[in-house]
């Protein structure tokens, strides 16, 4: 078996995402497999090229796995003819200028979600490398969560007949940062660095729908910035001017309801960070990140409305679990290796820069309903 060697620049993995998940859990996790299996006597092998801002912390961190490959000058590493993708998991409001100079570069692009600020930044970068024809990819890693998994191995056998409505639940509480450290970065509730949970989350519940259910037609959201002050990464303390809850209805193609609450400031009192029920004539679900649990329309209880007397049963033991029947790997590994398989073998990839418009644009326009208080359609977009 031969190696291929295929060049990733990441800029970006200092941070909490891009470091646990895109290089330790996808790319170093393939390396310690031996690299990625093409199943033509190929092996395809990652070599990451560390980019980001600091040099101690780019230094330290590939001192710590091995790695010999960094700069913090991205110009020079674009210009490098030998690097072949390029990834960002920076925040936000950097993401477009960097992707563009990628996409000029005629670099392979796989970029974490949002793409940009806006839906005409995010189609634009989806032309232009279109136009440059060059591969890319946007991450929607929730597609590829065991729970999910198992819910659409029910959607696809015909499990619930004709689905009428989705409800889901995600968030937990993100300290303030004052007596505990907040769980996640100050930039995300501040709307000028390109915060709020509008923005991070319903690209997340653009895809997800538009994958499993349907595509989103019309969106009615309500937003709301609960913890006003909040206190950052050295102790100061700030505004928070981004939104950190949104309750969201959204309209699919096919007459079914999704009704999403998105939020960082709601403690748990679930099985799972996110859970989606979904109700369908014959039968409901509920599928967390791992979890799924079913109850068909054979196996369903009568409940009768008696707030007099207490229950007398257990309604969460009357679902079923579903077994998993498969291994599942990491996420957003499953999603590397498809987007690499893409890039060295051109096999089929949908997951790109026009998906990736799709959710800044239901993100833009749930920003823009909750403004205005009102429902909004949402057209289809094309380039």
């Amino acid at each position: 078996m031969t190696r291929r060697t295929v060049r990733i620049a990441m800029n970006g993995v200092t941070g909490r995402m891009g470091y646990r998940q895109h290089l330790v859990r996808s790319i170093l996790a393939l390396r310690e497999q031996g690299g990625l299996d093409l199943g033509n006597g190929e092996t395809l092998w990652p070599e990451p090229v560390l980019v980001g801002r600091r040099e101690p912390a780019l230094r330290a961190l590939a001192e710590r796995h091995g790695l010999t490959e960094w700069s913090t000058d991205l110009d020079a590493v674009l210009a490098d003819d030998s690097i072949d993708i390029y990834f960002d998991a920076q925040v936000t409001s950097a993401r477009v200028d960097a992707l563009t100079k990628a996409i000029d570069a005629g670099k392979h692009i796989y970029t974490e979600k949002p793409t940009a600020a806006d839906l005409a930044g995010a189609l634009d970068l989806a032309r232009r490398a279109t136009e440059k024809g060059i591969r890319h990819g946007v991450v929607q890693d929730k597609l590829f969560l065991p729970g999910l998994l198992k819910l659409k191995r029910l959607i696809d056998g015909g499990f619930f007949g004709e689905i009428l409505s989705v409800r889901g639940e995600f968030g937990y509480w993100v300290f303030e940062g004052d007596w505990q450290d907040a769980q996640r970065p100050s930039w995300n509730y501040r709307s000028e660095d390109g915060g709020g949970i509008v923005v991070d989350m319903f690209p997340h519940w653009e895809y997800v729908l538009h994958e499993l259910f349907g595509r989103v037609t019309s969106v009615s959201a309500h937003v709301a910035t609960h913890i006003p002050r909040r206190w950052d990464e050295q102790g100061k303390p700030y505004e928070a001017t981004a939104d950190d809850a949104a309750y969201g209805i959204f309209q699919l193609e096919g007459g079914a309801v999704a009704q999403i609450n998105s939020s960082w400031t709601v403690r748990v009192n679930r099985d799972e960070l996110v859970e989606f029920q979904v109700d369908g004539t014959h039968g409901s679900a509920v599928a967390g990140l791992r979890g799924c649990r079913v109850q068909h329309r054979s196996a369903t209880p009568k409940p009768v409305w008696n707030p007099d007397i207490p229950a007398t049963e257990s309604f969460r033991d009357q679902w079923q679990e579903i077994p998993d029947n498969a291994e599942f790997d990491n996420g957003f590994k499953a999603q590397w290796e498809l987007f690499l398989r893409h890039v060295v073998l051109g096999e089929p990839y949908h997951w790109d820069l026009l998906a990736g418009a799709r959710g800044v644009q239901l993100a833009e326009l749930g920003l823009k309903s909750a403004a205005e208080g009102r429902r909004l359609d949402v057209p289809e977009v094309g380039l």
